[in-house]
């Protein structure tokens, strides 16, 4: 049996390594905390990076609003702190947080928010992270950001 685990946990490594890189993404969210992927793998060369998040639940904003903030993955928490003062008019992101490389807007059920950015301030192998900064959710709503 533990050889069966290696085997599982090796396989698995091989085919995140191994995920094809993009430029575009559609990152799917609903009325539970989670993101519906838990890596993204970026290409290096994009000129630009697209994200489109997509709220498929029936809750509004207020009640379970959700986006999609990336940073490094050791600015998360104090990003996702300082966020809760900020409010949701501000997105749950403090104006003007340099910590912050790329977010969408709160969302709600049915809505959908788009943002492009340049993967100029990314490093390829840098440890970045992408999570929901809306208060309580980024505990559990993350994800591994890659650039190739």
């Amino acid at each position: 049996m533990k050889n069966r685990s290696l085997s599982c946990a090796a396989l698995l490594a091989v085919a995140s390594v191994s995920a094809e890189a993009a430029c575009d993404f559609e990152v799917l969210v609903n009325d539970s905390m989670q993101f519906q992927i838990k890596e993204m793998v970026a290409d290096s060369s994009c000129d630009t990076i697209t994200v489109t998040l997509q709220h498929e639940g029936q809750l509004t904003k207020k009640v379970m609003g959700h986006n999609w903030t990336l940073s490094k993955t050791e600015d998360l928490q104090g990003i996702a702190m300082d966020g809760m003062n900020a409010g949701l008019e501000n997105d749950y992101i403090k104006p003007g947080d340099e910590r912050v490389i790329a977010h969408t807007k709160i969302i709600g059920g049915g809505e959908s928010d788009t943002i492009s950015f340049s993967p100029s301030p990314l490093t390829p192998g840098g440890d970045y992270s992408f999570f929901c900064s809306y208060p309580g959710h980024w505990s559990v709503m993350r994800g591994t950001f890659v650039l190739k």
